[in-house]
């Protein structure tokens, strides 16, 4: 971490939550943070992700660019990928704050935003207008008073599908009620059925993943890996934030909401690897929750995933790190005699079982 991100980070850690969130979007949409300069790469850290070339396979989650505003600082960041969103089809200002909480001594935090966004309009225009660069994806989503969730993910498509590189369908926010009912089986394959149809009218093809919830059990797994297969989901995201509370400390830990950050790793690598399993390693995976080091990340790869994705923990480490874990793997896989990461994907998986 640079000097300078630690005074910011000391800055921002005196405002509330939201407060620093809205307030870092803005300084990097002025171009007041340094960036990296670009995404970090090598031969071993480029990727192949659904069709997509990744300069390294250290992506930004979905959640806090949600509305598109800092992409393209955020695509100097040393990222590889990048995801924004969530977006849904009208703006809605979400739930009542405070609705973001620091949980310091866990090095977690818990939300409960509820899809707040501008609007896929806005969004599409934002993303549409970005300099080429590293893959941006669209994490898309369904206004909390539709009357056809269903229906708002494809409407999502149709207005900004064009506009991203990769669609991730979000079914897996514990913000929205009874969005999680959508991971059900029937629900799900409806939806996705929808969605990829909405993509195939798109005038070129953008590949569609999934986002999944981190307190799944065995059959609903089972159910999604089914049908992920049956409808042909591009790659599978796992996992959202988890409404799960065990092994906190910090007071703050009874907010409602989904907590996310380092005390989520062990829960979601078991989900990623037991779903790697169910899949026979035949959909590409992505590794979120409680990425915050090189060994995490390396870790993930082993369960199963092809990529990873960050987000709580440049809360606590900074906009560095993206490119700190990037070249940590990228040192790590040199010494192991890696030529490429994707030689890793999966090889640890019977350690999380």
């Amino acid at each position: 971490m640079t000097l300078i991100e630690r005074l910011g980070m000391k800055m921002l850690f005196q405002m509330q939550p939201e407060t620093a969130h809205d307030l870092s979007i803005r300084a990097l949409a002025s171009r007041l943070v340094p960036g990296a300069g670009g995404p970090v790469t090598s031969p071993r850290l480029r990727t192949r992700l659904a069709g997509l070339d990744l300069p390294n396979p250290v992506g930004l989650a979905a959640g806090y660019d949600k509305n598109a505003r800092a992409v393209g600082a955020l695509m100097q960041a040393g990222f590889g990928f990048i995801e924004c969103g969530a977006a849904t089809p009208r703006p809605q200002p979400g739930n009542a704050k405070p609705r973001l909480f620091r949980l310091n001594q866990d090095q977690a935090i818990i939300n409960r935003f509820g899809f707040n966004n501008e609007g896929a309009e806005a969004i599409a225009a934002r993303l549409a207008a970005r300099q080429p660069g590293i893959p941006v994806g669209l994490n898309i989503g369904a206004n909390k008073d539709s009357t056809d969730r269903a229906q708002d993910f494809a409407t999502v498509v149709r207005v900004a599908g064009m506009a991203a590189d990769f669609l991730t369908v979000n079914v897996s926010s514990p913000n929205t009620e009874r969005l999680r009912d959508l991971q059900g089986a029937d629900a799900l394959a409806a939806l996705l059925n929808g969605v990829i149809a909405a993509r195939d009218a798109l005038p070129e093809r953008r590949p569609v993943f999934l986002k999944i919830a981190p307190d799944l059990d065995d059959a609903g797994l089972a159910d999604i890996a089914q049908v992920a297969r049956t409808v042909g989901v591009d790659a599978i995201i796992a996992t959202n934030t988890t409404l799960s509370r065990e092994g906190l400390r910090d007071p703050q830990a009874s907010e409602a909401g989904g907590m996310s950050g380092r005390p989520l790793f062990e829960r979601s690598t078991r989900v990623l690897a037991r779903l790697y399993r169910m899949t026979g390693g035949h959909i590409p995976l992505i590794g979120v929750g409680g990425v915050g080091s090189v060994e995490d990340a390396w870790q993930k790869l082993r369960a199963g995933a092809s990529a990873v994705q960050i987000y709580s923990a440049l809360i606590y480490g900074g906009f560095s790190l993206a490119g700190e874990i990037a070249r940590g793997l990228d040192q790590r896989a040199e010494q192991q005699g890696l030529t490429c990461l994707s030689e890793l994907t999966g090889t640890g998986v019977a350690d999380w079982l």
